[in-house]
Formats: structure tokens, sequence, C-alpha cells
């Protein structure tokens, strides 16, 4: 069972009584049996008679291979329960074993609880067959829709990650994360073994990783599975982690060593956790797992056609494909669900016995039922501190540079101040806190570490509220894990870079959608990213770090999920973001840069800005109020700046062009209200953009999301978008504005060439633009920096008061 003398030290020979491990193995059959139906049958679920093609599905989706295994230790970690009351969620890796989980929750009652039709009688369970990977149904891997998971089963490498995001700061909570060997060879995974060099046995609970080796993918063996095992001992003692290893396939004799060995394990986890909170002890233990060895496909068909299924890849998904169209594999169904011996293990109605059901736990002590996986019960409000209290003030608009993300830090430190009281509140990035410029969140609170510490540290400590960790996959499965559980978090990252975990947004993103339709789930707390590092300001580190695209892959989900904001200086950053901490069930996308910018609006007009998410910008503008020449819009704070920058160049060169200028920091403004709940109505974009006038549109990323979002506004044929266009190197700031066509001099000629009255303009425009752009790249090619009268430029309107500030309509 164990690798060494050492790991079975301790062990009892027979910690079940006969009595129990009879009623445990019933429960694991049932189980079994109930899971081989959901990928199955439609009808005849208590096999009152023999089995007919009728029965069946046309067609068998579903996933057998992993199942049996997870059924297994449900029912021993139910026991666990049982005798310890220990408060514990169960998240499963080969989340294509969703039909155990529905067993399971089934079994325990948790399943009809939350779903009455679902009735504990041969109705019930026939209805819990036909709605598996049916249409209109469930899915087929464990999903939003399974009781007690946080864990999406659509894709794998995540499990491990979000098991210890939910034991983040959740003390008395122990998180059962079953690892499947297939999914141990994602990059994710790999990583997510270092996740207990961030766990605090004083103030966060424990996650038991359960490696369970069943040798097989979808067609190949497994790595992890076919290594010696002391090698693979070795590995995982090199992670930190204590392993004890179980192999077998007879029920009786591995009922005994799991019950044995969770014993053992659990005692440990108590143990360790003992320690540190008597003693104030936070060094790093090493925590207890297991690995276990267990058949694939175990207790399924051991042949089909002559050919071996049981413990092979063959069992990977349906062992018996053709039971619609081959007799005998028809009768081998029905024998392999009567091998499970239904009528010992449900009653005449077709309910679960009593003297089976009674082993499960009770009431939300079940997993299905754990308030932790359901963490919009246990959500509290965030304590925030006035946003207008870190106000940037001006004697002008534009008049003062500021770092935007050193005023949003400000913030952010007192956010964490003040909840520190409830532990409910981290701020997670990949090594680059103090690079985007929020490092002054460790003057209340430092970087965790559990790890080894050195004389020229600096702010590590085991009770530290920032998660850094040179991974973005980490800090994202860390931030889901804890906001599936009911707390808050914030995400800072390089813009470019962010794409590493777009699959894992996806996911999240589809979560999200779908509990928006299931009643008992109910609203988390959003999951905030602020992108910092941007395209615009990589002038030094080169065409590598440069890509906006996150935005579209954002933009490219459901209306109802996902918010993208702008902020094009520090006061609407500071008013954005406050927005997203209290906002919940969204992903918010903010974009902001952390180089030193101008602030344009005041606090009042900022919030009123943000508000509506678009508005004319009148001090900016000279068009009077009246109908402009041309519209300047803008999005972004680069964009805004070199958007402001040409308007002045235009207003002293052709100064009775009537322009009016237009920010946008809410990007889903742009679409209409029919298609967001934060597009503006056609009325008030007209207003705003006009009907017929052309608009001049500089945009933080691709040009081509602008259209798209615009394409049925009335004025769309008019709008001219310049954004990114992969363009870009080792340079100044501005001339990655140059390079990309964003520059206020390519603004200033868009302009001239795209107003009808300027044509006369034309030419002389022309070759004035063509000689700014020579002699910004002979004097960056000389002196290595932006021309003075860029680098220097400041906006020269006056100051105006709140009313200066236009929304385009009722929607403020």
């Amino acid at each position: 069972m164990a690798s060494t003398d050492t790991l079975t030290a301790g062990l009892q020979e027979q910690p079940l009584s006969p009595e129990l491990l009879r009623k445990m193995d019933a429960y694991w059959r049932a189980a079994n049996y109930l899971s081989v139906g959901q990928i199955y049958l439609k009808d005849n679920p208590m096999l009152d008679r023999p089995l007919t093609i009728e029965d069946t599905k046309p067609r068998l989706l579903g996933h057998w291979g992993t199942t049996p295994g997870l059924n297994f230790l449900y029912v021993h970690l139910n026991r666990i329960i049982r005798e310890r009351e220990q408060k514990l969620m169960y998240i499963i890796g080969p989340g294509h074993g969703g039909p155990g989980l529905t067993a399971n929750t089934y079994l325990e009652g948790s399943y009809t609880e939350l779903y009455p039709n679902i009735e504990r009688d041969r109705d019930g369970i026939k209805r819990l067959f036909r709605q598996f990977s049916w249409p209109y149904g469930v899915p087929s891997h464990v999903a939003p829709e399974t009781p007690g998971s946080i864990h999406e089963g659509g894709e794998l490498g995540y499990s491990l990650v979000h098991a210890f995001g939910a034991a983040y700061d959740n003390p008395d909570l122990v998180v059962a994360c079953i690892v499947g060997d297939g999914e141990s060879e994602t990059g994710p995974l790999a990583t997510s073994w270092h996740s207990n060099k961030f766990l605090n046995p004083i103030t966060d609970g424990a996650v038991l990783p359960i490696l369970h080796l069943n040798g097989y993918k979808i067609a190949n063996p497994t790595v992890l599975a076919r290594i010696p095992e002391s090698e693979l001992e070795s590995l995982l003692r090199g992670y930190g982690y204590k392993p004890y290893f179980i192999t077998g396939h007879e029920p009786a004799i591995m009922h005994q060593q799991m019950a044995a060995l969770m014993d053992v394990v659990f005692d440990e986890i108590k143990a360790i956790q003992q320690h540190a909170r008597e003693k104030n002890d936070a060094t790093r233990p090493a925590w207890p797992m297991i690995v276990m060895r267990t058949p694939k496909g175990w207790t399924g068909p051991k042949f089909v056609d002559g050919k071996p299924v049981e413990g092979t890849w063959r069992a990977h998904q349906v062992p018996l494909a053709d039971v619609r169209d081959t007799p005998e594999h028809l009768k081998q169904l029905e024998d392999w669900m009567r091998s499970y011996k239904p009528e010992e293990l449900f009653d005449a109605q077709g309910t679960f016995k009593a003297e089976y059901a009674d082993i499960a736990p009770k009431g939300e002590l079940r997993m299905g039922m754990t308030p932790h996986a359901n963490g919009g019960l246990l959500l509290q409000p965030l304590r925030l501190p006035d946003f207008c209290d870190y106000e940037v003030k001006f004697p002008s608009n534009g008049a003062v540079d500021v770092e935007a993300t050193k005023v949003l830090g400000d913030y952010l430190r007192d956010v964490v101040q003040s909840n520190l009281a409830h532990s409910n509140f981290r701020v997670f990035g990949p090594d680059e806190t103090a690079s985007n410029r929020l490092q002054d969140i460790y003057q209340v609170s430092g970087k965790r570490w559990i790890a080894e510490t050195e004389a020229v540290d600096e702010n590590l400590t085991p009770t530290g509220r920032v998660m850094e960790v040179l991974s973005e996959h980490m800090c994202q499965g860390w931030l889901e894990g804890y906001l599936l559980t009911g707390r808050h978090g914030f995400f800072s990252c390089y813009e470019a870079f962010i794409h590493i975990i777009d699959s894992m947004f996806n996911q999240h993103a589809k979560w999200l959608k779908v509990t928006r339709n299931i009643p008992w789930r109910k609203p988390i707390a959003s999951l905030n990213y602020l992108l910092s590092s941007h395209v615009w300001r990589q002038d030094h580190n080169g065409f590598s770090h440069q890509d906006p695209g996150f935005i579209d892959h954002v933009a490219s989900k459901k209306s109802d999920i996902v918010r993208i904001y702008l902020p094009p200086d520090a006061n609407t950053l500071l008013s954005v973001a406050d927005h997203c901490l209290r906002s919940r069930n969204y992903v918010n996308l903010i974009i902001a840069g952390k180089q030193p910018a101008p602030v344009w609006i005041n606090m009042d007009d900022a919030i009123r800005h943000c508000t509506v998410g678009a508005g004319i910008w009148h001090w900016a503008s000279n068009d009077g109020g009246g109908e402009p020449d041309v519209v300047m819009a803008c999005a972004g704070d680069v964009p805004t700046l070199e958007t402001l920058a040409a308007v002045s160049i235009l207003r002293q060169r052709i100064p009775e062009l009537k322009i009016r200028v237009v920010n946008v920091v809410d990007l889903m403004c742009l679409q209409p209200d029919t298609e967001h709940p934060h597009g503006l109505p056609d009325e008030d974009f007209d207003r705003m953009f006009t009907k017929d006038k052309p608009c001049i549109f500089a945009y933080h990323g691709y040009p081509r999301l602008v259209h798209t979002l615009t394409y049925r506004r009335t004025n769309h044929d008019n709008i001219h978008v310049r954004g990114y266009k992969e363009e870009g190197t080792t340079t100044t700031p501005f001339d990655m504005c140059v390079l990309n066509d964003l520059d206020r001099f390519r603004l200033v000629l868009d302009v001239v060439l795209r107003t009808p009255s300027l044509t006369h303009l034309r030419e002389e425009t022309t070759q004035w633009f063509y000689s700014k752009r020579q002699d910004h790249k002979l004097y960056v090619s000389q002196y290595g920096e932006d021309m003075p009268e860029v680098r220097d430029w400041r906006w020269s309107g006056k100051a105006h008061t709140s009313a200066s500030l236009d929304t385009g309509g009722d929607n403020a």
C-alpha cells in the first residue's frame, strides 16, 4: 500500500467493522450503478425487466473510466466527515467523471433538495438518467449544475490551484482534490503543486491532494503511471508533500486500506494545524497526500469483443458503445449493471435503502451542500474607503501628471487594511505588484510566503494578503477558487501576458453565464483584472511585450457577463475600480497605464463620465455645443493624450474648425443598448457622435473591435479608427504611436483628409505631416528620446466646472 515502511506505520489492519464495510461497499455499488445508468439508460432505471434497445439512449455520451475511483473516494470522505464532523469540499480534476458526482449527491439527498423534480424514487432515478448528456439536460462533466462543485470539468489542469484558492482564509476547511494522472501532464497542474509554499497552516485550511493513477488518458498511457514508484515518490517529496501510496482492485481489501489511510492523513492534517495554531508557527510542513492506483473502468466490463477493457484506455469513455446495434453488448450492459445488485440497494419504490443512506453526512456537512461550494451564500460585502478621498486635484485640465496605478495602489492599500479583520480580500499577480505601481499595499500587508527567506528579501510574510508567483495560471486559479468560495480579489498583470490564461478566463465566464440561470447558485464577487504595463508604453521591452488583444477575447463573451473599462486618467480609474469591487457575477477588465500621465477631469466629472461610459468633453471641444465639423473620439489613456494633442494642433492651425471631443471609458457602451446592458441608446450615441460627421477614433487596442461594436450605428461608415496594428520595437513612447499611426500628427492628417470642408488644406497638411514625421524620426534617432514639443506638451485650455462634461443623454 505504501512505498516505505515508514509510511505504512500506524495503519490499522481492519479499521472498518464488518457492518460498516458492508454499508460502505453498498453505497459505492449504488454510486457506480447510478453512474452507469446515467451514461446508458433513458428508461427501465431499476431493471424491473430485461433491458431493451428502447431503454437505452440513442447517443451514448459520458466517461466511465475515472468514475468508479471517484465514487470510491467519495464514500470514504463521507466517513471522515461523519466521524470527525469535518468541513470538507470535493474537487475533481478528472472533470468528465461527472456522473459520479451527480450519483453521490443524489444518494446523499443534496441533488433532490436542489432539484425537487429528481425525486428519490424510481421516477426520480429515471429522470436522473435521462437528463444526463441529453438535450436541455445536464452536461456529461462536472459543471455549475453539479451540487458541491466549484470546478468546471471542461478543461484539465486547474483542480489543484482551485483547491488551494478555496483553502486560503478558510481555516476549518479541508479541500480534497482528486488529480487525474492525465491532468498531471498539463503545465498548470505541474506548477500548482507549489501552492503549498503559500498555505499558512495557522490561518488557512488544508488541501489533501489525491493523485488518481488509473494508467491511461483517452488513448495513451499516462506518464506518472509509467514511471517507477520510487521516482514518483521522489518527485512528490521534492514538491514538499508526504505521499502515501495505495494500490489494488479487490473492493474489500481496498476499503479497509483506504479507511486506514484516510485516518492517518486526517490525523496528520489535524496535528499540523494544531501545532501551528498553538505555537503560532507558520513553518511550512510536509502536508500529506495520497497516490491511489486503481484500474481504469474499475468494476466495469473486463473484455468487450474479446479485447481487454477494464484497466485499459478502452474504458475511458463508453466501454460498450454499440448496445443499440449489437445484442451481445446490450446483454453485457445488463449483466454489468446487475452486478451491482440494485435489488439489494433500492427498495420496491426505487428509494435508496435507509440503512445505506444513513452513513452519509447530514445537512451542510454533505459535500453537495457545503456552502463553501456556493460562495454567494457566504459572501460579505467589502468594506471600501471613499474613493473620492483619493482624488488627484489640479489647477487646470491636464496640468498635473501622475502614475494612475500608483494612485489606485493608495486606494487598494486601504481596501486591504479595511478588510484585514475579515480575511476576505486578496491581491493576486505574477511578480508584478510593484512593477504595476501597486506597492503601497505593502505598507499594510506583505506578500504571502511560507518558504525560506533571506536577509535581502523584502515584504515577505506568512500572513501577507498579496499573492505573487510567476505563473499567471496559478494567480488566476487561486483567485477563481477564492471568489467561488465567497471572497473578493483583484488580479494585476502585464497586458501582453494575460493571454496565458485565456482559456481559464473562458471557463470562468462560462461558469458565470450558466449560474445566472441556476436559482440556488448565489452571486459571487466579480473577477477583476487590472492590465497595466500596456501596449503603448512597452517602448523599453519591445515587440514581445505588446499585445492589447485580451480586450477582444473578453468582448467575445456574453454581454451580461463581461465589462471592459479604459479609464483615461487616475480619477476615472479610481471610480471604475470602486465600481468593479462592488459588483457581482461579472468579469471586469480594466486597462490603465503606470507611467506618469495627465489627469484630465476632476472626480465629480469622473463619476458622471464612468456612470454613462462615454461623454463629450466640452472643455476640450470648440463646437460651442452645436453641430461639429468633426468628432475626435478616444478610448484609453495614450489615445486620449494623442487625441487632445491633435486637437490642440488643429485649433491652432485651423481655428474655424468646429471639433467635438468624445471620450469613451466603458467600451461596451459603443454597442446599442439592445446588445449590451451598458450600451448607449441610438439617440444618445447619435447625439455624441452625430449622424453624419466624420469621426476619427483613437483606440487602445486593435481597430477592428470598435468597428464590430459600432457597425449598427447610424454613422458607422464615417467612423475611422486608429489603434494598434502589430508594429513596435524598443523605442521611445511617442515612436510607438508613430509606428502604429496613432500619433497626433496622423490624427491631424486624418481630420483634414476626412472632413469635406477642409479639401483645400489636404495637400498642405499632407506635406506638414510628412515633415513632422521626418523631424520626429531624425530627432529620436539622434537623441534617443522624443522631441521636446512632444515630450513637454501640455493642454493649454482653461479648467472648467463639472458642467463641462456632457454625457450625451438621460443615461446619467
